[in-house]
């Protein structure tokens, strides 16, 4: 879990700390964490470094998808991307348009995949973080959601719908 923020330290970080109890609560294993600024080249390094473990099959991010002149997520990982899914931003609208209204129009969500690591990239506020969690990758993240999930893909994981 990658928090981007300029504001945010580990102690006030609630949209990351969100992010770790769920997916920790849904069984799997939190191979790292931590904050940073919106800075777009110890984004790229960080990102770089965990794409690298082979621990590391999923990244979350939360933070610096907006508007703000700081915000900079997109622009520091999709030139990382070798593909984008595109499908998750639309999903991920649709969920957000439940809760926040047209307002979802100022987040630019995104997901994809570096090398094998997929890469889901959400806006900084809690609630956001629980509309994708819940509506999206609690699904997509587990095996046993069928059709198969996103799970069959990462290497490591495929044989689960074969």
């Amino acid at each position: 879990v990658l928090t981007i923020s300029d504001t945010r330290t580990e102690a006030t970080d609630t949209s990351g700390a969100l992010l770790v109890e769920r997916l920790q609560g849904a069984g799997h294993e939190l191979a790292a964490r931590a904050v940073l600024r919106d800075d777009v080249e110890a984004i790229r390094a960080t990102v770089r470094c965990w794409v690298s473990n082979e621990g590391i099959d999923v990244i979350l991010t939360t933070g610096g998808t907006g508007f703000a002149p700081r915000d900079v997520t997109p622009e520091a990982i999709r030139p990382l991307f070798r593909r984008e899914m595109d499908g998750f931003a639309v999903l991920f609208h649709q969920v957000s348009l439940q809760t926040v209204g047209v307002a979802t129009l100022q987040s630019r969500a995104f997901a994809g995949q570096i090398e094998d690591t997929f890469m889901f990239c959400l806006p900084g506020s809690n609630g956001a973080c629980r509309d994708g969690w819940e509506n999206i990758l609690a699904l997509e993240l587990d095996s046993r959601h069928k059709p198969c999930s996103l799970a069959g893909m990462v290497p490591r994981l495929r044989h689960v719908c074969a």
